[in-house]
């Protein structure tokens, strides 16, 4: 072997090794004390680059999962409001059907009932303006479809909710157009003719739709046709003169269009018909198909006539719940017509980690001139009047609607927040689980593998300073050569 003084070769290569196995050491320490498998770039390129990933994701899940809470408290908080007006309604309705009872209601009472209507009318304003999320309003129209008529001849009333055909409503013109006309019930001309209407009926009695009339002797054709037609709210049918064979004959229409409004026609002696009874065919339901913007582009449904107990022909439904109250102008206007406008004023959820994970969700007016506005045309919650047997009647109508209404919003609030938000909660939970894990897998430390490979690495660096401490030794036997011993 050759011997050195400038250059410990031993050592060098002790040195190196031991410089290795304490930079192996401290990362060791390193990991332990932080607990991470990764600490820098250095440690696994590509695993930071997953596992931040990872974090940036597990990161908007958590943020997610508070916004689906804040959502969830808010459709609570609008979902109380709506319970308070659904008492409210039910509390005037009482009131209506109090009203109706004429028997034995004086007019002070009537108006009394009024004036107690009018104030709850001002509490379910006051709840629409003042039902607030922070600052954002609730049911005041801003954070749902909100509809205006444009073409008041052809349309009474039109309601559109947050979905059409399918999609979620958007905003733009609504255009309908007719596929079948409504009709009336009518007996056409009776067989019975007469000269001019100031020719006189034959004496007896008839019954229409289980009312009956008693025809005089000398009464005319004209005070007949009046007598028929001062009853007509109670029959829902009028009377009118109308030319037959040279002559004139009395016919019968019902007050109102579509198929649940018959004619029932009864004489045994010959007044308007012979002697004959008459049951003529029921009148035809509106069939209409809309056109209306959506998220998806626009969208056309059909809306039939007579779906609703009560519904006439005029008062269309579609398989969305949207509702179109046409026009007698309107049920004649055969060609493609623009009638109104949609405004979406949705409230958009932030419920996942990535930009399209959203929800829109749309909550009307409950404004009362918002409410019931189809079943009686030109009527709404807003303006009934109980001070009278048929405002009693028709009082009840609007507000069975404005029941059905708010039922139906309140409905879908709650599917929208059981069915929807809490399922998403949990769903983010599962994720936030599952992604936490795969990011654990990548960037956490092993506790009892790091252990092991500390107590190697020491005993290691240990053993290396020893090896060194006896490589500089090595030099030493060239001093015992120059002493000569």
């Amino acid at each position: 072997m050759s011997l050195k003084v400038n250059t410990n070769v031993s050592a060098l290569v002790a040195m190196r090794h031991l410089n290795d196995v304490d930079a192996m050491f401290q990362g060791s320490v390193t990991r332990l004390s932080t607990g991470l498998r990764i600490n820098s770039a250095g440690d696994d390129p590509a695993g930071l680059i997953i596992s931040e990933g990872f974090r940036s994701q597990i990161k908007g899940i958590d943020q997610a999962s508070r916004n689906v809470q804040d959502a969830v408290n808010m459709a609570k908080t609008a979902e109380s409001s709506l319970q308070e007006v659904s008492k409210l309604l039910l509390d005037i309705r009482a009131l209506a059907v109090h009203s109706s009872n004429t028997a034995t209601v004086d007019s002070n009472q009537l108006q009394a009932n009024q004036q107690q209507i009018k104030n709850v009318i001002d509490s379910i304003n006051r709840i629409a303006q003042q039902t607030a999320w922070g600052t954002k309003k609730l049911l005041n129209g801003s954070a749902g479809v909100q509809t205006a008529v444009t073409q008041s001849s052809l349309v009474a009333s039109l309601y559109l909710g947050p979905e059409f055909n399918g999609f979620p409503t958007g905003t733009g013109n609504v255009t309908i157009q007719r596929t079948t006309a409504a009709t009336q019930t009518t007996t056409g001309a009776l067989s019975t003719t007469f000269a001019n209407g100031s020719a006189p009926v034959n004496a007896g009695t008839f019954v229409i739709n289980g009312r009956s009339f008693t025809v005089q002797s000398g009464t005319t054709v004209d005070q007949l046709v009046q007598q028929v037609n001062l009853q007509s709210a109670e029959t829902g049918v009028t009377a009118a003169l109308v030319p037959s064979a040279g002559n004139f004959a009395v016919s019968l229409t019902s007050t109102k269009f579509g198929s649940k409004f018959p004619i029932n026609y009864l004489e045994t002696q010959d007044i308007l018909n012979g002697g004959n009874g008459a049951t003529p065919a029921v009148g035809t339901n509106a069939v209409f198909t809309m056109s209306a913007p959506t998220t998806n582009g626009n969208q056309t449904e059909t809306f039939t006539g007579g779906q609703g107990p009560d519904a006439d022909g005029l008062t269309l439904t579609s398989p969305s719940g949207n509702r179109l109250v046409v026009t007698q102008i309107g049920n004649a206007t055969a060609g493609a017509q623009t009638i109104g406008q949609v405004t979406v004023g949705s409230m958009r959820f932030q419920i996942g980690a990535l930009s399209d994970q959203s929800a829109l969700f749309s909550i009307p007016s409950i404004y009362a001139d918002t409410l019931g506005t189809s079943s009686i045309p030109g009527l709404n919650l807003s303006l009934i009047d109980v001070t009278n047997q048929q405002g009693a009647t028709n009082a009840m109508k609007v507000i069975d609607e404005a029941v059905s209404q708010v039922a139906t919003l309140r409905g879908n609030l709650g599917s929208f927040q059981k069915n929807f938000l809490e399922s998403t909660a949990r769903s983010l939970d599962v994720a936030h689980e599952n992604l936490q894990a795969s990011e654990s897998q990548i960037r956490d430390a092993d506790m009892a593998m790091e252990m092991s490979e500390y107590t190697r690495v020491q005993v290691l660096r240990q053993s290396g300073v020893a090896v060194l401490s006896q490589a500089n030794q090595a030099p030493q036997a060239i001093l015992q050569l120059l002493n000569g011993r």
